[in-house]
C-alpha cells in the first residue's frame, strides 16, 4: 500500500463489529504513535484507554446530561459558531452524504436523532480513547496532539483496525474528567473509537471529499 492509499483508507468508521481488541495490539499502536514530533520533545498527549463497564459509564452519562438538555462546556470551541464558505458548504455535504448512506430522510427526526447519539456509545465499537492535553501548555501542544492521534489512527489500520475521532465526546469534559478521576488540569481534546470495522454497514462505505492540491497551495520562487 503506497502513502496515497494509507491516507485514503484512514477513513472515520460508524459501525464496528462485536470482536474484542487486545490490550496487547492497543499498547503496539500507542507504542508506535508516541515517536509522533512534539515542539522541544515535550510529548504532551495523555491517553486514557476506556472498554467494558467504564465505557459504558461514560456513554451513559453523556447521553443523560443530552436527554436532559444540559448545556455542553468543552474545554474549547471546536466548531464556528457562525459557518463562512467554503466550510459551510463542505460541512453540509458531509452530513447529507451520511445520511443518504443511512437511507435516513431531512424530516426523520427520531432517525437522526438515533443516529447522533450512537456517537456516544463510541459507535459500538469495543474501545474508546479519549486525549487529554495539560492546560499549562499552549497552542503549538495542541498541534502536537493532532500529529499524534493522526498516527494512532495509521498504525491501527496497520493492524487491520478501524478509528473514528470524535469531538461530541469533549462537550462534557467535566463528566468523562470525574468518571475516570482525571485531574482539571488537563483539557478533554477528543474521543476516538477504535475496534475492527463492519464492513456491511452502509454508514461505512460512503465517502467524503477533499479538495485538490492546487485548491489550497500556492508556490512562491
Amino acid at each position: 500500500m503506497d502513502v496515497l492509499e494509507a491516507m485514503r483508507d484512514r477513513k472515520s468508521t460508524r459501525a464496528y463489529r462485536d470482536q474484542p481488541v487486545a490490550r496487547a495490539t492497543i499498547e503496539s499502536i500507542l507504542d508506535a504513535a508516541r515517536w509522533a514530533p512534539s515542539g522541544v520533545n515535550c510529548q504532551p498527549w495523555q491517553v486514557a484507554v476506556v472498554t467494558g463497564a467504564i465505557k459504558t459509564r461514560i456513554s451513559d452519562a453523556l447521553l443523560a446530561a443530552r436527554k436532559a438538555r444540559q448545556p455542553e462546556n468543552p474545554d474549547y470551541a471546536y466548531y464556528p459558531k457562525d459557518w463562512q464558505e467554503p466550510y459551510k458548504s463542505r460541512r453540509q455535504a458531509t452530513g447529507l452524504a451520511l445520511y443518504q448512506a443511512l437511507n435516513i430522510s431531512k424530516n426523520d427526526v427520531l432517525a437522526r436523532l438515533k443516529t447522533w447519539n450512537n456517537n456516544y456509545h463510541f459507535f459500538g465499537a469495543p474501545v474508546g480513547l479519549l486525549y487529554f492535553v495539560d492546560r499549562a501548555l499552549s497552542q503549538g501542544a495542541w498541534v502536537d496532539m493532532g500529529l499524534f492521534i493522526e498516527n494512532v489512527m495509521l498504525a491501527a489500520r496497520a493492524h487491520g483496525l478501524d478509528t473514528c475521532p470524535q469531538a461530541s465526546l469533549a462537550e462534557y469534559p467535566d463528566i468523562v474528567r470525574d468518571i475516570l478521576n482525571v485531574p482539571a488540569t488537563r483539557a478533554l481534546v477528543c474521543g476516538m473509537a477504535l475496534g475492527y470495522a463492519d464492513t456491511g454497514a452502509p454508514v461505512n462505505n460512503y465517502r467524503t471529499e477533499r479538495e485538490p492540491v492546487s485548491a489550497f497551495t500556492t508556490w512562491h520562487d
